[in-house]
């Protein structure tokens, strides 16, 4: 099984998907693909689909559910079994192995499949050792890589509840330290013209992340644009303050003063650009 989340779902069985047009069933499945491989309680799956307001009949409609989406990967076992691709899920349990009834709660197994969130963790992980290690090209293109399994905003197709909620927002998170860390790869590598449309666009869509707007102040002052790149400074300390009542950390104020003064820039690469305080809006 092959599971995609980063962006809309996309959940396929011997290349042919399961993902159901009801949107009910969706949810459940979206919420067991984010657990892929592990049992998701019955309570959780309740919980996000009706969050505080259960219906008496919830345990019944969500059987119901799961033996909708079990017709669905029968269906799919079936056909590439006319494929010649094996019409039976490993073990020779069909339906019933692949999205499995446990003590509990279900489990989707994806044995043999490929799972994009985790791809994209082993990805970035790799990358961020490569910055730690000061081998910002290779740091680059693992980044790079992690980054283009993106199509969009994490299960962007699914209205969610409060689990799958907190589970999108911690891919969220994960994308934009991995956004941030390959963009100050790229800085280290002296892209920074290149990468000024880039910066010019995230700031916009993230008005108070600090590690972006200081990486957009040190792409401007190194392509000679001084000016601009004290501008985009004071842009975020008014919003900061506005919206916020605080001020810049004291990173990025001594790389506005550092700017100001024309000295060289200190430095807010690697690791320590992975602590700094990423206040987002």
């Amino acid at each position: 099984m092959d599971i995609e989340v980063l962006g809309a779902l996309a959940v396929r069985e011997n290349g042919v998907s399961i993902v159901p047009t009801a949107p009910k069933p969706r949810h459940v499945l979206a919420l067991l693909a984010l657990h892929a491989d592990q049992v998701v309680p019955v309570g959780a799956l309740v919980e996000e689909l009706w969050g505080a307001k259960v219906p008496r009949s919830a345990r019944t409609t969500l059987q119901t559910y799961i033996l909708q989406l079990r017709e669905l990967i029968e269906q799919a076992l079936a056909a590439g079994g006319a494929a010649g691709c094996g019409s039976r899920a490993p073990g020779g349990g069909g339906a019933k192995e692949v999205l499995a009834t446990v003590p509990g709660g279900y489990r989707l197994n994806t044995t043999g499949g490929t799972v994009d969130y985790r791809r994209f963790e082993v990805l970035a992980a790799a990358g961020y050792r490569a910055m730690d290690g000061e081998d910002f090209s290779e740091a680059a293109g693992a980044l790079a890589q992690a980054l283009a399994l993106w199509s969009g905003p994490a299960l962007t197709d699914i209205q969610v509840g409060l689990r799958i909620g907190m589970e999108a927002r911690r891919l969220e998170e994960a994308r934009l330290c991995a956004l941030d860390q390959r963009i100050e790869a790229d800085l280290r590598l002296g892209r920074h013209r290149e990468l000024l449309p880039e910066l010019t666009v995230l700031v916009n869509q993230h008005r108070m992340h600090e590690s972006l707007h200081g990486q957009f102040m040190l792409a401007l002052h190194r392509s000679g644009r001084r000016g601009e790149a004290l501008d985009v400074y004071q842009r975020l300390r008014s919003t900061l303050v506005a919206e916020l009542g605080l001020e810049p950390s004291p990173a990025l104020a001594r790389l506005q003063r550092s700017i100001l003064m024309a000295r060289p820039e200190p430095p807010l690469g690697g690791s320590a650009a992975r602590r700094l305080v990423a206040r987002t809006g």
